[in-house]
């Protein structure tokens, strides 16, 4: 594996190559130069690498070829920069940092960008360590984002650990760190939050990018203050006007296509139909199961769906690579296929189809037709990332009883429940109506509600917060729990049968944390995720298949959601309205505050 040298330790090498005083490392021959900064397909176009760099090209690089020089031929195909995501969490594909190397590199994506919030939410600024240091042993760039919102909303919720302006500076210093990941109390910055703003300061001084996460409709005056505060991108937007408003603000629109995310489509007419400039957009995936990454793919996936949407190739192709790379302050290393740069590249027969046919990284061939041509070591995690899973006690159907406020133990009583919009992250605030019996609240399947719940699960307390939740479709006694609940990641647990509620939550806390399903008194999937609750430590392709069974099971209890496991794994993230469960009640995310589960 080639090492990644800085440019200022190889200028003199580059020029001997593009001079012709000394051979190529590798040469690429007679491809279709698809030049980002242009916007111009080039054919008959020669690439020559010295090392890991781009040292020439151009029409003929035969003056740079070796006794020793490996040649590629091309043959026409089109030479793309190696893609870049711009904004994700390595965690929601359950699997570590080089296992999702290993699933998205035969897929193109040679740059990530990533915020490891999830991990930092259970072991704090160590956690994020862990997958910093794991980054820089990859073939490929993993710049890392230092999550800034642990917990995501104080006084709403309990983390298994804090960050704060202290341990932002520190990670400031780290060589892998890009900027700061996604602001998400946007609250704290229109309403100048100290600690929040004492992050962005840290990061600012830096000369760090800091990200954003805006996730309300409302784009008046607390969306500039917003803006005015520091976040340079977002990618909570839905809507075309959330597209609109975040790039004539200058901002970077990051659109996202992750698993359950479909936010592409709208906000792609801000160019295809309103002609905006599209250097003010980026595409990204924020969350992606590893079933998706493995079978379907990565960033190629969102550029084929850009595509599809109307966007004209070659600026699909820029929102995926130089456009990251200039926002990032990275242009002179990724990006583009240009003198200098990284040789990240992708042959690819087709721009619309996007199939990728061979993957150059750092002047590395890694992956070839869909499959790696090297190997990736798996990372070792020490044993204080393990056994992070602390239910304080063992839980009985009993513990997701809810008694009726009413004096009537028979008198039906109306619920605050939580609306699931399926293939967004928003949900809506919705009233039922629920049956009661002996004092308890009863679910009714004619309105699609099941039962929600969240089990502490950091300090082992033992606290359970009771709820309900429409949408999922369940049509038969089960439940899922899973101990990925963004943010703060205590167990959360969905289902139409308490008991199975109580067997499903235990099992997690057996295993060391993950997601499982039981149906009828048995269990028929279940994911382990034994560090910190988050990920595995199996091969991609495993928990893949894995992955793709625990989809299924959901579908066996009747649910018809394009991705329920993504859908409830984010339940509990209290930063999106409009409403939520956390460890201290529900919360209302419009307001940023608890409220009582039956409304006055």
């Amino acid at each position: 594996m080639t090492h990644r040298q800085p440019w200022h330790e190889m200028t003199t090498q580059l020029v001997d190559v593009a001079m012709g005083r000394q051979p190529a490392d590798l040469v690429i021959r007679q491809g279709r130069w698809l030049n980002v900064h242009t916007g111009e397909i080039i054919p008959g176009t020669d690439v020559a690498i010295c090392g890991c760099r781009i040292a020439y090209v151009g029409p003929d690089a035969g003056h740079t070829i070796g006794a020793q020089t490996r040649v590629i031929a091309a043959n026409g195909r089109y030479l793309i920069p190696g893609l870049c995501d711009a904004h994700m969490h390595v965690e929601s594909g359950m699997i570590t940092v080089t296992e999702f190397a290993r699933a998205v590199i035969p897929h193109g994506t040679t740059s990530m960008f990533i915020d490891p919030h999830e991990i930092a939410n259970v072991l704090g600024l160590p956690g994020v360590r862990l997958m910093h240091d794991e980054a820089a042993t990859l073939p490929i760039n993993v710049y890392v984002q230092m999550p800034s919102c642990v917990p995501s909303a104080p006084g709403l919720e309990t983390p298994g650990a804090s960050i704060g302006p202290a341990e932002v500076a520190e990670a400031m210093t780290w060589p892998g760190i890009i900027g700061l990941g996604e602001m998400m109390n946007f609250p704290g910055i229109y309403g100048n939050d100290s600690h929040m703003h004492a992050e962005v300061a840290a990061t600012l001084r830096a000369g760090k990018i800091v990200g954003g996460h805006y996730a309300s409709p409302d784009l008046g005056i607390p969306f500039h203050g917003y803006v005015a505060g520091g976040p340079a991108d977002d990618h909570e937007g839905t809507r075309l006007e959330d597209a609109i408003a975040r790039a004539r603000q200058g901002m970077k629109a990051m659109l996202r296509l992750g698993s359950a995310w479909h936010d592409v489509a709208a906000q792609i007419k801000a160019i295809t139909e309103m002609g905006l400039d599209n250097r003010s957009f980026i595409l990204c995936t924020d969350d992606s199961h590893s079933g998706t990454l493995v079978h379907e793919g990565h960033m190629n996936r969102v550029v084929r769906h850009a595509i599809a949407q109307g966007l004209p190739p070659i600026a699909a192709v820029q929102m995926a690579t130089l456009n990251t790379a200039v926002h990032f302050n990275v242009e002179k290393e990724i990006g583009s296929i240009t003198p200098g740069r990284y040789a990240d590249i992708i042959l690819s027969s087709d721009l619309v189809s996007l199939p990728i046919e061979m993957v150059i990284a750092a002047g590395d061939v890694v992956a070839e037709n869909g499959r790696l041509t090297m190997d990736l070591p798996p990372y070792a995690y020490p044993d204080f990332a393990k056994n992070t899973v602390k239910l304080g006690k063992r839980l009985t159907a009993d513990d997701f009883n809810v008694p009726s406020p009413l004096a009537d133990p028979q008198s039906p009583v109306k619920v605050r429940a939580i609306g699931v919009v399926e293939n967004q992250a928003p949900t809506r605030a919705e009233d039922r109506v629920l049956p009661v019996e002996n004092g308890r609240v009863q679910l009714d399947p004619r309105q699609n509600v099941a039962h929600l719940a969240l089990v502490e699960r950091h300090r082992g307390t033992g606290g359970v917060v009771n709820g309900f939740v429409t949408g999922f479709g369940f049509k038969t006694r089960c439940a899922i729990a899973s101990t990925v609940a963004h943010d703060s990641h205590h167990l959360i647990v969905v289902g139409t049968s308490r008991r199975h509620m109580a067997l499903a939550a235990n099992r997690l806390g057996a295993v060391g944390g993950g997601v499982v399903v039981y149906k009828d008194d048995a269990e028929i999937a279940l994911v382990a995720l034994p560090i910190a609750g988050l990920m595995s430590d199996e091969r991609a392709e495993i928990v893949a298949e894995k992955a793709t069974r625990l989809l299924q099971a959901f579908h066996d209890c009747g649910c018809t959601l394009n991705n329920a496991y993504m859908q409830l794994s984010l339940l509990a993230l209290v930063v999106i309205p409009e409403r939520r469960i956390s460890d201290l009640g529900l919360v209302d995310v419009t307001q940023f505050q608890l409220v009582d589960l039956f409304p006055s």
